[in-house]
């Protein structure tokens, strides 16, 4: 990770990371947390993991907020304080709603992205005595729910996010074995497509293996250029 000027202006300098350092980081921090409970590594984390997660990074987890106050859209939010832990909101209807615990877990995992990737930014601005009301929208990452899974290149800190909710709930080396295994099991040797035949029984069982849903397998394999979308886009693994 490397420090770059901020084109937005909200911070003087924000964070660079490379694709291969977000995943390699998000790994590893999924591998701890399963040690720390005695437990074998497996490919998908719980809900009740992603839960521990974040407070186990020092912030409090409300999940199952009113979040209409910053809009219909917001489905997360995190709040940084100069005088006390990150707090994280989970909107209410995604927690009260058992047909959405696919997004309640997205949400979960980007708003951990924002805290664990994150909060030193806002802890520089306390440093150098920049203070803010505890009700002002400035100390806080307000996450709508078209951006949570793919925000805009330009709006960084959202595209973080989006990256590090993919990488804890479909971490890179699992997901990379289970489409290696699909394609050598069919000697398939170039990408396939997202919409094709192959590309809808991959996402599938990408969606069944890590307990997500079917925008986000779409997202996380086409980012890694797992799937493209056409075929004949070169080598999956080359």
């Amino acid at each position: 990770m490397r420090m770059i000027r901020d084109p937005k202006g909200r911070f003087p300098e924000r964070p660079y990371y490379t694709n291969d350092e977000l995943d390699r980081e998000c790994e590893r921090l999924v591998r701890d947390l399963h040690r720390k409970r005695n437990q074998e590594a497996r490919p998908r984390i719980t809900t009740d993991e992603l839960h521990l997660l974040i407070e186990l990074n020092d912030a409090s987890l409300d999940s199952s907020a009113d979040l209409t106050i910053y809009g219909d859209d917001v489905e997360g939010v995190t709040a940084f304080h100069p005088d006390g832990d990150p707090e994280v909101a989970i909107s209410d209807r995604l927690a009260n709603d058992p047909r959405r615990e696919n997004r309640l877990r997205t949400t979960l995992a980007h708003e951990f992205g924002h805290v664990h990737f994150h909060r030193h930014l806002w802890a520089g601005k306390f440093q150098h005595g920049q203070l803010f009301d505890r009700r002002s929208h400035e100390n806080k990452a307000i996450c709508k729910r078209d951006t949570i899974i793919q925000a805009a290149n330009y709006d960084w800190m959202e595209w973080q996010a989006g990256y590090v909710s993919g990488a804890i709930l479909m971490p890179v080396t699992s997901i990379r074995r289970l489409v290696s295994d699909y394609c050598q099991e069919r000697d398939l040797h170039a990408a396939v497509a997202v919409r094709s035949d192959h590309g809808r029984q991959i996402v599938g069982a990408v969606m069944e293996t890590f307990q997500v849903s079917e925008e986000a397998a779409q997202v996380r394999l086409k980012v890694l250029k797992l799937l493209g979308e056409s075929d004949r886009q070169g080598s999956l693994f080359g």
